[in-house]
């Protein structure tokens, strides 16, 4: 009996040998939060996490984290391709005295070949002590990083930075904003500032709500280039939208948006800029426009205070969009 027991013994011990082995530490393509999880757990379906930043070390780089239920899921920090999106629940974000959501590519993995963030239907609030909601840095070591966010709303920045969503990459790199509204801001709503040494950052906004910055609502800086459609910039107290290049170039076009109720409107604000207007309703603004600014036919410009520096036209009366 003693022989078979042996035998039996090193049977199996050669088996485990052979039978492939899991890690303790393996990471899932999607994992879970949940407002009554724990980062201890595995962030399953069964077992979720308390919050994003427990869950991203959980997840596989291109994989997602999703919702459970609604929660306050706390301030993190991505470093890999990967999607966040709470779009079957409600999904929050508390940044107080702190940023929302870091993006820094730099710290990205150089076998990280899609460089690429997804955030969807998510709740930052500030509550008027936040920094910034997200903000997007790096591009030095890894370029060309994309982000995209989908129907979030970013609330109550008023310390340090105190802006919305802030992209200030060195090279070049890819932006998109859909359905998204920012509000309650100290400095900027939006803001493109890569410095002056940068690559060119690419950014195209659509159905974008920028409302009750103190200084501006939109800018784009530095080698910043924008396509901005179906915009509603309101309520900002110094400039609704606007683009500057100290040293560098800024172009931005923005159409079918509504423009009203800030200090300025649209301002070209210093270097070499290139702004051009289609199809937008500017009013109500204590001033329309500054610096040198182009206006296809089908501007509406009506009630601002005063014009200030009235756009150059271009475009045609036959073709009013000019864009052939």
């Amino acid at each position: 009996m003693n022989r078979i027991a042996l035998s039996l013994t090193i049977a199996a011990t050669f088996l485990s040998f052979m039978l492939p082995t899991t890690s303790a530490h393996a990471q899932a393509s999607r994992t879970w939060v949940s407002g009554v999880g724990d980062d201890v757990n595995p962030c399953s379906r069964t077992a979720p996490c308390k919050t994003f930043a427990g869950a991203i070390s959980k997840t596989a780089m291109n994989g997602e984290i999703n919702c459970i239920d609604p929660g306050g899921f706390g301030a993190v920090t991505i470093t890999k391709s990967i999607t966040i999106d709470c779009s079957a629940e409600f999904g929050s974000i508390l940044f107080s005295g702190t940023n929302g959501i870091n993006v820094p590519f730099n710290n990205f993995s150089a076998a990280d070949a899609r460089k690429t963030v997804r955030l969807r239907n998510l709740k930052l609030n500030g509550v008027d002590t936040g920094i910034v909601g997200i903000r997007i840095t790096g591009g030095s070591v890894i370029a060309g990083g994309v982000v995209i966010i989908e129907d979030t709303v970013v609330d109550g920045a008023f310390a340090g930075g105190a802006t919305g969503i802030l992209d200030e990459r060195t090279a070049g790199g890819e932006l998109y904003i859909t359905n998204t509204t920012v509000r309650n801001t100290g400095t900027f709503g939006i803001a493109i500032r890569p410095p002056a040494a940068g690559q060119r950052i690419d950014a195209t906004f659509d159905n974008v709500h920028v409302q009750n910055s103190a200084n501006i609502g939109i800018l784009i800086g530095n080698n910043g280039r924008a396509m901005i459609n179906r915009a509603v910039i309101t309520g900002n107290t110094q400039i609704g939208i606007g683009a500057s290049g100290i040293a560098a170039s800024a172009e931005m076009n923005l159409s079918n948006s509504v423009v009203s109720n800030n200090g300025l409107g649209v301002g070209n604000l210093n270097g070499t800029v290139t702004i051009r207007l289609s199809n937008n309703d500017i009013s109500f603004n204590t001033t329309g426009f500054s610096g040198a600014t182009q206006s296809y036919f089908n501007n509406r410009v009506q009630g601002n205070g005063s014009l200030g520096l009235a756009p150059t036209a271009i475009g045609s009366t036959s073709n009013p969009t000019g864009l052939q």
